[in-house]
């Protein structure tokens, strides 16, 4: 698997995300945004990257904090992400500058097709929400025990991706209240969504270092199912059976 450090500019700060792909891509293939955890560019972000990536999709990893920006813990982590949470005008930038960066590098080189998706972890998940709420011309974006509320809902028209959610229903960290402020804010705006929920799953269950009782557990069994539930979203929404 390649992976090459990419370096782009947004309002004066640098930003370092991850171009992933095999070295077996003999035509374009589909472009996959990845949008990390509240963790950042760490290197389970490229090993994940990888992870999507296999012989399917050319993957970039975002850089949502900036060049040498990096969480030491969670608390680190929240100070970064908690701002972006309360500015989506500001995540949004930030996100867009990342996949038109992507889309500009993997172009010129070739590497990719006319296919578009994103997905997104935790607070990754959020952002990979806020780049389709600002009306990103994506076929999907699937955002995994995620952040769902914004204090820039969407308008009708706005979104142009199919959306999925998925999700634990007893996770803390984003009730029930959040998923049903999400389901009315997508009808609001008229777009195409579906939701799947896991009973008895808590919140980053594909991350293999959650644990923290009640709070966060990974679970080998629904990140397996997680995977192919997001493939096969991606490949319908790529050809058109939304």
């Amino acid at each position: 698997m390649q992976v090459e450090h990419v370096t782009y500019a947004l309002a004066g700060q640098t930003y370092v995300g991850a171009l992933v792909h095999d070295d077996k891509v003999t035509k374009p293939r589909p472009a996959l945004l990845m949008c990390p955890n509240w963790m950042g560019m760490r290197q389970q972000a490229i090993d994940r990257a990888a992870l999507l990536a296999q012989d399917r999709y050319v993957v970039f990893a975002v850089d949502m904090y900036g060049e040498g920006i990096r969480p030491k813990d969670f608390a680190e982590a929240a100070a970064l992400a908690n701002p972006l949470r309360d500015d989506p005008a500001e995540a949004r930038r930030r996100v867009r500058a990342a996949y038109d960066t992507f889309l500009g590098l993997a172009r010129q080189r070739g590497l990719i097709n006319d296919q578009r998706a994103a997905v997104g972890f935790c607070f990754g998940g959020g952002n990979a929400l806020e780049l389709a709420r600002d009306g990103a011309d994506v076929a999907a974006v699937v955002a995994i025990h995620s952040d769902l509320k914004t204090k820039a809902p969407a308008r009708p028209g706005d979104i142009k991706a199919a959306l999925l959610v998925i999700h634990g229903t007893p996770d803390p960290v984003v009730p029930k209240a959040d998923r049903d402020a999400f389901e009315a804010e997508m009808d609001a705006a008229g777009a195409k969504w579906q939701m799947l929920l896991f009973s008895g799953i808590l919140h980053a269950y594909t991350d293999e270092d959650s644990n923290v009782a009640g709070v966060a557990i990974y679970d080998a069994n629904a990140t397996r199912q997680t995977y192919a539930l997001t493939h096969g979203f991606i490949a319908d929404a790529f050809a058109g059976q939304l």
